[in-house]
């Protein structure tokens, strides 16, 4: 078994991509943050237009790839997606989405992710990759630290309407 990260470049990617983000987060978010901010987040983050505009931007655009298994000659499948863009001015690398599937949860796939940027971030010569997690989302924040991250700084961001993102700003060094 590989896993490969295949770059999202198409429109019809892109729309996989947001429809993949919806499932995920509204199977697993709600529980954290309640229906009315995971619904909120989608549209303003997650969704096709949210995606499609933070990759048109003009400079340091977001990057998209699908997790994919391969298994075999003829058989893959897409386990999550991941995506980001290059912080020169910082040296680092911003991991924007990391998500996985629920069934694909637990099989390491995550450590994949880290080992992808790590690499990443030597090949474009950034110091460090960072990212933020959900201060109540244990799961994140242990997964996290165990792949090396530190816990660097605790923010609180108001993002409209009354929703307020509180988390924990992690880094690894590349």
């Amino acid at each position: 078994m590989t896993v490969s990260f295949v770059p999202v470049t198409t429109d019809e990617q892109t729309h996989q991509l947001a429809d993949m983000a919806g499932a995920i987060w509204r199977e697993y978010w709600p529980a954290h943050i309640g229906a009315a901010q995971t619904e909120y987040m989608i549209e303003h983050f997650q969704s096709y237009e949210a995606i499609s505009r933070d990759m048109a931007l003009p400079t340091n655009p977001y990057e998209y790839w699908f997790v994919v298994v391969n298994q075999g000659e003829e058989t893959e499948r897409i386990v999550g997606f991941t995506g980001g863009h290059d912080e020169p001015e910082t040296n680092r690398f911003f991991i924007s989405k990391i998500y996985l599937l629920a069934e694909e949860r637990g099989k390491h796939f995550a450590s994949r992710i880290i080992e992808f940027y790590t690499q990443l971030c030597q090949e474009r010569g950034f110091r460090a990759m960072y990212l933020t997690v959900n201060k109540h989302n244990d799961l994140g924040v242990r997964a996290y630290l165990g792949k090396g991250f530190e816990t660097i700084e605790s923010v609180e961001t108001d993002i409209g309407e009354g929703f307020i993102m509180d988390d924990y700003i992690m880094e690894k060094k590349a």
